[in-house]
């Protein structure tokens, strides 16, 4: 298990982080949205209701020694239940860092939103429209309308993340106007310009 901290706040509590918790057997991921500043009995209490009552008591939890499954009240919590806390770094091959690289792969589904959004709300050369036009009759309000364009203070991570999301619109640009060009350059040639002959 693992945390995504520094997340831009969302939801009605404005959570700004994810608590990564990966199955070793299944790989199975559970994002569970909560707050950086979580105490361990707010983690333990989050865990408790959101996951051992659908998954059952753990037999072992691998984290990078954070600090709030260090303290005295996760010791407690290990003894009652008879589980047991493992050290790791990310991508140990021993530990194997299931959390870590599932947060880089959460960080790429984010991408992959942002580029089939971008799609989306992007208008076509042939239409002169937008899929999301043509479908619903309205184009969502993509994350960059709603993002604040200068803050004050922002976290690391936050710009961090919002980086990625103004890269990976950018990108996702770039793409489709390499394929509408490469579209366009293969049928000039390979359709010759009609040409008519004037009659009578």
């Amino acid at each position: 298990m693992d945390w995504l901290a520094g997340l831009p706040p969302g939801g009605n509590r404005s959570y700004n982080a994810c608590l990564v918790i990966v199955d070793r057997f299944s790989k199975t991921p559970i994002f569970l949205p909560c707050h950086k500043d979580n105490t361990a009995m707010d983690t333990a209490l989050l865990i408790w209701n959101r996951v051992i009552s659908w998954t059952g008591i753990f037999t072992n939890i691998i984290n990078d020694r954070d600090n709030k499954l260090t303290t005295a009240l996760w010791k407690n919590f290990h003894q009652l239940f008879g589980t047991k806390l493992s050290f790791s770094t990310a991508y140990h091959p021993q530990t194997d860092g299931l959390a870590e690289k599932m947060i880089q792969t959460l960080e790429d589904m984010v991408k992959g939103f942002s580029l089939a959004l971008e799609y989306k709300t992007s208008i076509h050369a042939s239409t002169n429209q937008t899929t999301a036009i043509l479908e619903k009759g309205w184009n969502p309000k993509l994350p960059q309308d709603t993002l604040r364009k200068e803050l004050i203070e922002i976290h690391p991570t936050a710009a961090r993340f919002k980086g990625m999301l103004d890269k990976a619109r950018k990108q996702a640009v770039r793409c489709m106007e390499d394929s509408f060009a490469y579209a366009k350059d293969k049928w000039d040639k390979s359709h010759a310009t009609p040409y008519f002959k004037g009659g009578i």
